[in-house]
């Protein structure tokens, strides 16, 4: 596997050659970006539908990207909306997850045996207890490791507004999880 190239040779390699460029920048961010609309969509199918209107909208941008805000920020802001946009859209129709477990192990927490699946599951009900402000930073904080000052930087809130939202989102699922 390839180090990441910086931004400043991605941005080069598209304006000197834009396809094979663009290419590279699919290559070094797809996988990212696909585990981050996959916490959101539930699905391979509504996710990769969601990734590809990413990166169409990223090729029509591109050539208008002012490198005020890194390469992955401003993808991972049109992933955002574009989840955002799809969810809303599609709010009235129930998915499915109909890929299959990745383990078929069981695991013990305390003293309970509990699948991966059944463990995914406590966590994503704990997750949906959870108001909106608080899943978002949960999410970019827990599953995307962002720093808080890159999560500032996404969503226009003060560190301490995000650190506040974190703690009680953690404090929650917490809470959640050892009632069960």
């Amino acid at each position: 596997m390839a180090l990441p190239l910086p931004d400043i040779q991605l941005l080069e390699a598209f304006r000197n050659d834009n396809r094979d460029g663009f290419k590279q920048i699919v290559i070094q961010f797809q996988e990212r970006l696909y585990w981050q609309i996959r916490r959101y969509t539930k699905n391979h199918q509504d996710t990769e539908d969601v990734l590809q209107l990413v990166f169409v909208k990223a090729w029509k941008g591109l050539p208008n990207f002012r490198e005020e805000a890194n390469l992955y920020t401003w993808l991972y802001r049109i992933a955002f909306n574009e989840t955002h946009t799809f969810l809303t859209r599609e709010s009235k129709r129930a998915t499915t997850d109909l890929d299959p477990p990745l383990f078929e192990n069981k695991l013990a927490i305390e003293g309970k045996e509990y699948s991966p699946a059944e463990i995914e599951d406590l966590l994503k009900q704990a997750m949906e207890t959870l108001p909106e402000k608080q899943l978002l930073v949960f999410n970019l904080k827990y599953f995307d490791d962002l720093k808080f000052t890159e999560i500032a930087e996404l969503t226009g809130t003060s560190l301490g507004a995000l650190k506040a939202s974190y703690h009680l989102a953690v404090k929650k699922i917490e809470e959640f999880l050892k009632g069960n």
